[in-house]
């Protein structure tokens, strides 16, 4: 009897250890280094290009900046706070200001101005960065702990310096635990205007949407904000997006256009009535209006702007205005039908092990963090990459770069071009984009929604013949 129980007892731990040997391999190899560079995680894809094994020149990250000293036009400093932030409804949150406010001063510059941005970090104990959503600044400005810099330590200052090549609509955050520090309030707004300045007979307005504590804000303030403006004025509402999912922006009282998405210009753009705007997280739209006498709203699905008198709010048309076909064909520049590379970043979600710990993760293309796709290009490439989400709602931002819309599940694109850097990629979606590889560097290519970000939905861009010298971990935690 007692040598039947003790095979059943053998047999009982033979089958655990088969059973546990697995998982335990599973967690070993799910653990990474302390510190890491972003160089070393993942297989290189190719993209079907040329390799590149032995670049003629190899420049660091660090050396990647705006060529020449010069004089700054536009010269700011940014003190970065642990602070208690006060919205106008009397709510109040431990959170992070610049300058003592959230969201930060408003930075304005024309294009090719030399902008120097001055950040001291006073008492924000994880350290912080700033990066500039949307602009194509030299790789080592882009503000990524680990990546491009180190975060800046309490008592410490970084200095951002770049010209931006574009006018538009675009914001700046920080890219140091930016799950936490993003939502705390370390954002602000950055708006580029045109050589020489902007229309004198368009009334500028930046609608920096974001929510504190759950509570959702435009510039800070909650609820009806009057405008001063008079019938008669045209407005253009630049809306910014700081949060981890789409919002929907609409006008109520008169008719308005989509002047422009992630500060690109839409082509022709017509008159619509309506219509909502889905504004992608981490996304820009620019809106453009005539004020009515009677008076108009700007809807930012909840808190709202009041144009001139005090008309009524309206609900949210149904109706979705689609970029795909608005506005009128116009020429791209280049051929996004003769790629030097292609690349699929198809994003799932499986149980597995990552950095020791079990649960339901992130996938690209089928991989887990930090064993993920590194797409490699040479400058000058035209890349075309198949963006596909088999789960959750995904607004994917590409650092440094800005793409171009050419299809939605096999439907090309036959309006305006749609050039973004955060698109919005609903379940089951599938979008086929391009680009132009024009600003070397090691730049990030993740979702903005910065939790799913945390959780290893992050890959990068690498240039060939480029060095990261910058490592994650050991103080430097980009998302």
């Amino acid at each position: 009897m007692w040598g039947s129980r003790r095979r059943r007892i053998v047999a009982g731990l033979t089958g655990c250890a088969l059973l546990l040997a697995p998982l335990a391999w599973m967690w070993q190899a799910s653990l990474v280094p302390r510190s890491y560079s972003v160089a070393e995680m993942g297989t290189p894809d190719l993209g079907g290009g040329a390799a590149h094994a032995h670049p003629d020149h190899r420049v660091a990250v660090p050396d990647l900046t705006e060529p020449g000293d010069g004089t700054p036009d536009v010269r700011v400093r940014l003190i970065a706070r642990s602070d208690t932030i006060r919205l106008d409804s009397g709510q109040e949150m431990h959170g992070l200001t610049l300058n003592g406010t959230s969201p930060g001063p408003v930075i304005r510059a024309e294009v090719g101005q030399l902008v120097e941005v001055e950040l001291f970090n006073e008492s924000v104990t994880d350290g912080t960065t700033l990066h500039w959503h949307g602009v194509e600044v030299p790789n080592a400005m882009d503000g990524v702990a680990g990546v491009t810099q180190d975060a800046v330590p309490v008592g410490s200052t970084f200095t951002y310096r770049f010209r931006p090549p574009r006018a538009g609509t675009y914001w700046y955050h920080s890219h140091q635990v930016s799950h936490e520090q993003v939502p705390r309030g370390l954002i602000g707004a950055l708006v580029v205007e045109p050589r020489g300045g902007l229309d004198s007979e368009t009334t500028d307005l930046v609608a920096l949407v974001h929510s504190y504590g759950g509570t959702r804000t435009v510039n800070g303030a909650t609820g009806e904000i009057p405008v001063d403006a008079t019938p008669g004025d045209r407005v253009r509402v630049r809306v910014i997006n700081t949060g981890n999912g789409p919002i929907s922006a609409w006008v109520s009282g008169t008719p308005f256009r989509l002047a422009a998405i992630d500060a690109s210009d839409v082509h022709r753009p017509e008159t619509v009535t309506d219509r909502h705007v889905q504004v992608t997280a981490g996304g820009r739209a620019d809106l453009e209006l005539v004020v009515p006498a009677s008076g108009a709203r700007v809807e930012l699905s909840g808190p709202s702007l009041v144009l001139g008198p005090d008309s009524p709010a309206e609900r949210r048309p149904e109706a979705r205005l689609d970029p795909l076909t608005y506005g009128e064909p116009a020429p791209l520049g280049f051929d996004p039908e003769r790629p030097d590379r292609r690349f699929d970043y198809a994003i799932g979600r499986r149980p597995a092990f990552v950095r020791g710990r079990p649960g339901l993760w992130w996938s690209i293309n089928g991989h887990l963090y930090p064993d993920v796709p590194m797409f490699m290009v040479a400058e000058k490439d035209v890349v075309r990459v198949s963006i596909t989400s088999r789960s959750d709602v995904h607004p994917m931002h590409l650092h440094g770069h800005r793409m171009v819309v050419l299809s939605r599940d096999g439907q090309p694109a036959t309006g305006s071009p749609w050039w973004v850097d955060s698109l919005n990629v609903a379940p089951g979606e599938t979008y086929e984009v391009a680009f132009v590889a024009d600003n070397p560097g090691a730049w990030m290519f993740h979702c903005h929604h910065l939790g799913h970000a945390a959780e290893g939905l992050v890959a990068h861009l690498m240039y060939h013949g480029v060095a990261v010298p910058y490592r994650i971990g050991d103080g430097n935690v980009p998302e």
